[in-house]
Parts: structure tokens; sequence; C-alpha cells
């Protein structure tokens, strides 16, 4: 079976640290994969944040999550603090994608590699749109 490869940017913009929380461990007793989408949720929310936006609100538009892909690379355990860094590329007319690495904090190792593709959306008319120019300008200046 062929395994997922994600080409990972070599410069993140923004870093975030989120703890291992008991109910983040599955029955392997290590980080779930349930949590880790979790905690890059987390991680993207506070992203559009330090630039002063939220999910709804991009320059006036929203965004919606189209895919997602993740490559586990070690194992997180509670009481974990994790380093996650992101940020944005692969601009296309209506999304991008964010990346995550998430790296265990004080041994630095690297828990998983992450990327998620959204695309701008209007939810009043229920439809996609493009990109804002605002955003990508923001986006490629801290690139």
């Amino acid at each position: 079976m062929a395994r997922i490869k994600i080409d990972m940017p070599d410069h993140y913009t923004f870093t975030t640290e989120l703890p291992v929380r008991i109910s983040d461990i599955n029955y392997g007793g290590h980080l779930g994969n349930d949590a880790v989408l979790s905690m890059i949720h987390e991680a993207r929310i506070r992203f559009l944040n330090y630039y002063h936006y939220t999910e709804l609100d991009v320059e006036g538009a929203g965004i919606i999550m189209t895919d997602s892909a993740i490559v586990y690379r070690a194992e997180g355990f509670h009481g974990d603090m994790i380093q996650l860094d992101v940020t944005v590329g692969d601009f296309n007319k209506y999304g991008c994608d964010i990346y995550y690495v998430l790296s265990n904090k004080k041994t630095a190792a690297e828990i998983a590699h992450a990327k998620t593709g959204i695309v701008f959306f209007d939810y009043e008319q229920r439809k996609v749109i493009p990109v804002p120019e605002g955003f990508k300008a923001s986006m490629e200046k801290d690139a």
C-alpha cells in the first residue's frame, strides 16, 4: 500500500503549543488520530486569530476545509507539550493549503506532519468564492 507523502514547506509563520490531555489518549496508550485532527483545528484557529481573522471572517469570507492529510512520525503521550508550527501555501483561485508540523516540545521529535486544504466560502450565497486578495498578500508577505 502506498503511503501518503506531504511535501512540507521549509518555513513556518506561526507557532503555538498544546498539551496532550488524557482525553487525547487512545486505547493504544498514545495520542489518538482524532486528537491530532482536533489539535490542528485549534492551531488553525490560533493561526487565523494571530492575523485577526476567524474561520467565518477572512476579509469578509468564510472558509471550509476540503481535505486533510496526516502522516504520523512518532508517538505522543499524556502530559507531552506539543509545538505546532503552521504556515500557508499552494494558493489556487479558490483556496490554499495550511501545513502543520507537530513536535514534542521537550525532545523536538516530530509527532506528525499534516495538511488541510481550505476554500473560501460565502455562507449567505452558499458558494465557493475566490481567495481574498488581502489574505493572500498577507500570507505571501510572511512566507
